[in-house]
C-alpha cells in the first residue's frame, strides 16, 4: 500500500518524495512545489503509539481534511485516527495496512492535495466535481422536481460550480439518492431565510439521469461506500460515482 501511494502520487501530481529525517530515513513527505505546504506524509510507526494492538511497526499516511463535518464521519471508520504528530483537528492517519480500501486512501490523498493547495492552484486545477445534495421531502417535493421541466433553480452550495455534477439524495422517508444532474449556472442572487434554511445564491441544475428511490438508499450508501450523513454538498467517493454511472 505504501509503494501504491508513492506511485499515485508521482503518476497524477508529478511529485517525488523528500526525506528531511536523517534519524527517521523512511518518513518521506510529499509537498506543493509552490507554497511548499505538505499534502501527504507517509511514515513508519509502532502500532502501539497508534493506540493499536501490538509493537510492530506499520506503514502509515497522513493527510489533511477541511471539511470538519468529513472529519467527524471518517473518524467512525475502521483504519482511520486522528492525525499522529499533527493538528487533530485538520489531519488524520490513514493505516496502510488494507484495512482502508486502496481507493478509498487515494481519494482521501486527492482531498489533501486540493486542500493545502494555494488558492491560485486549486482555482486552475479543479476539474469538475461530484456532489451528493441533500434534499428535505418536508419542506420541498423533491420527487416531482422535475415533473414539468429538465432545468430548475436549487440553492447553491458551497464550493460548487458550473460544471459540476449533483446527485440529489432525498432524506428521510425517502432516503435516498434520485436524481443526476448537471450544474449549468451558479451565482444567481437571491435571499431567504425562515427558521429551517437559509439562501444566500441559487444555482441551476439540468436533469440527466433518474434513479430508482430502492437503489442508492442511505443503507446501500453507507453500507457499500462509507457515506453516514449527508447534512450538506459533499464529494463522493471513485466507487460510488463509476457505480452511479452505470
Amino acid at each position: 500500500m505504501r509503494q501504491a501511494v508513492f506511485d499515485y502520487i508521482k503518476r497524477k501530481y508529478k511529485v517525488s518524495p523528500e526525506y528531511p529525517w536523517k534519524k527517521y530515513d523512511r518518513n518521506a513527505v510529499f509537498r506543493h512545489g509552490d507554497n511548499r505546504k505538505w499534502f501527504a506524509l507517509v511514515m513508519k510507526v509502532q502500532r502501539d503509539k497508534l493506540g493499536l494492538s501490538g509493537t510492530e511497526y506499520v506503514d502509515v499516511v497522513n493527510l489533511k481534511i477541511d471539511d470538519m463535518v468529513f472529519l467527524d464521519i471518517l473518524m467512525k471508520d475502521a483504519g482511520i485516527i486522528p492525525g499522529y504528530h499533527m493538528n487533530k483537528q485538520h489531519w488524520i492517519t490513514v493505516i496502510l495496512d488494507g484495512t482502508v480500501k486502496r481507493e478509498r486512501v487515494l481519494d482521501l490523498i486527492d482531498m489533501s492535495y486540493m486542500a493545502t493547495a494555494s488558492t491560485k492552484k486549486k482555482e486552475k486545477i479543479r476539474p469538475p466535481k461530484e456532489w451528493i445534495i441533500p434534499a428535505n421531502p418536508k419542506f420541498y417535493d423533491i420527487e416531482h422536481a422535475f415533473d414539468e421541466k429538465d432545468e430548475i433553480e436549487w440553492k447553491q452550495g458551497s464550493g460548487i460550480k458550473a460544471g459540476d455534477t449533483v446527485f440529489m439524495y432525498a432524506a428521510a422517508p425517502v432516503s435516498a439518492i434520485l436524481y443526476k444532474c448537471k450544474v449549468t449556472e451558479t451565482d444567481i442572487p437571491y435571499t431567504y431565510e425562515d427558521s429551517h434554511l437559509t439562501i444566500t445564491a441559487l444555482m441551476k441544475i439540468k436533469l440527466q439521469k433518474r434513479y430508482r428511490s430502492a437503489r442508492f438508499t442511505f443503507g446501500v450508501l453507507r453500507d457499500e461506500y462509507g457515506i453516514y450523513a449527508v447534512r450538506g454538498p459533499r464529494g463522493i467517493p471513485n466507487s460510488l460515482s463509476a457505480a452511479l454511472r452505470k
